[in-house]
């Protein structure tokens, strides 16, 4: 499906401070990365750690949640913070709860309705 440029907006979970950046919408990814220096600027709380899986081998990273607001919507989802990776990744979850999803003939993020079942 590929990858699409897009601004987000991003903060905690109490939305004390938020960010607008500029982010990738990978569509091979599962879960929404972010940079550490983000999520440390936020203050985003560790809920954990998890095991994942990259072009390079498999990694730790820890895992989060974020109030995301992407095309006019928002909702709070979980992420990964990283040490490594330095730019925002949009994964297909976020855009699942959000309602989006890359039209792979414009190259653009369009609403969708979510599936129940």
């Amino acid at each position: 499906m590929g990858h699409v440029k897009v601004k987000v907006k991003i903060s905690n979970v109490s939305r004390a401070k938020v960010v607008e950046v500029d982010a990738v919408v990978d569509a091979g990814a599962t879960l929404t990365v972010i940079p550490r220096r983000i999520a440390d600027m936020l203050n985003l709380r560790s809920t954990g750690k998890t095991v994942v899986e990259t072009t390079g081998g498999r990694i730790e990273l820890e895992r989060s949640r974020a109030w995301i607001e992407l095309e006019g919507k928002e909702e709070i989802v979980p992420v990964l913070v990283s040490d490594i990776i330095d730019k925002v990744l949009i994964g297909v979850t976020t855009l699942e709860v959000l309602g989006l999803q890359v039209d792979p003939i414009t190259g653009k993020l369009k609403e969708w309705t979510i599936l129940l079942y």
